[in-house]
């Protein structure tokens, strides 16, 4: 069979693993000649499919993320590297860039804090979107900030970015007027896809019984400066108990929902 006739079959084989087998497929097939995906779909290959091609079928099939099968992941305006040690960014935590932006409108923040910093998706994303700001993303997984640090070194970012060991105790420095964090937020006992479960970090996944543990770190340690911002992510059922939690500490709080319309960032600013 040549490329295509593959990629027909790739597709075929990995509809009962993947809930997108064609665009797996194409990815895969892309990654295997080292290709972008819009060039294979505007001139599809007609010669014989690259040798590691099945052998990425086969990871796939065992339900391996796309992610870490190709090394990479886009995000907001960037593209990052992954791997298994890091969470695999996802189209929803775009929503704390989106909120992140519409507090501080015209101006910038100046100095920002990625709490829990993984990949560096987050940090690197408002380091692009805000030339001008400095950042520190904090991690105590060894996995995360080597990764990390490859991605701030790749995007040109090395010298904006300083990525370092640390804890949610990194909120209580006060000396960022942006903090955001992805934490953990999901229940124990919650199923998750094989895809997740069997390959991401369960400690950038799980936070006790009710999935809050985290937040109840973070809320006492966070102090922000006037006209600050804080955007978390937060599970789809977790609003109003995220909410509480910041409030009590004596923070402003309010919710921004995803493209799908869910609970998805708590934005906490300084009581006015």
């Amino acid at each position: 069979m040549n490329a295509s006739q593959k990629l027909v079959e790739a597709a075929r084989r990995l509809a009962g693993a993947s809930d997108t087998p064609r665009l797996d497929a194409e990815l895969l097939m892309a990654h295997a000649l080292g290709l972008e995906r819009e060039r294979l779909l505007l001139d599809p290959p007609q010669g014989p499919a690259p040798a590691a091609f099945d052998a990425l079928v086969e990871r796939r099939l065992a339900h391996e993320p796309i992610a870490y099968i190709v090394g990479h992941r886009a995000f907001w305006t960037i593209d990052l590297m992954v791997g298994p040690g890091v969470l695999i960014p996802r189209p929803d935590s775009e929503t704390l860039m989106e909120a992140a932006i519409a507090h501080f409108g015209g101006r910038a923040p100046h100095r920002i804090l990625d709490l829990g910093v993984g990949s560096g998706a987050l940090l690197l994303a408002a380091l692009a979107e805000w030339p001008e700001a400095t950042g520190l993303g904090v991690d105590r997984s060894d996995a995360a900030l080597a990764i990390a640090r490859a991605n701030a070194e790749r995007l040109g970012m090395a010298d904006r970015a300083r990525i370092e060991r640390g804890s949610w105790d990194a909120a209580a420095s006060g000396g960022f007027d942006l903090v955001l964090c992805n934490p953990p937020y999901i229940e124990t006992d919650a199923e998750l896809p094989r895809d997740v479960v069997d390959y991401e970090p369960a400690a950038a996944l799980f936070a006790g019984p009710d999935g809050l543990d985290d937040y109840r770190r973070i809320a006492p340690a966070l102090r922000l400066p006037p006209g600050g911002a804080a955007c978390i992510e937060i599970g789809r059922q977790q609003g109003q108990a995220v909410r509480t939690l910041f409030e009590v500490v004596g923070l402003d709080t309010h919710i921004r929902t995803d493209l799908a319309g869910r609970d998805r960032c708590v934005v906490a600013t300084p009581c006015a």
